[in-house]
């Protein structure tokens, strides 16, 4: 327990927040990739990045799937 707090964080807490923070980074990285200004290169490590960070949100979601 957090003595400060007053609560605990499960493994499947930090599973949750780390699937969504990953999810998020997929929307943003994909939003950057599509903006007219973005210079080519940009764009292309912004999608590539997307695809990266869809790889890490779907493990997190099979693991967190095994926690119930």
């Amino acid at each position: 327990m957090d003595e400060k707090y007053g609560f605990t964080l499960t493994p499947r807490d930090r599973l949750v927040r780390a699937w969504q923070n990953a999810a998020e980074l997929v929307r943003d990285f994909e939003t950057y990739a599509k903006e007219e200004e973005m210079p080519p290169e940009a764009s292309a490590l912004f999608e590539r990045c997307a695809k990266e960070q869809a790889k890490q949100a779907a493990s997190f979601l099979t693991l967190l799937k095994q926690y119930g």
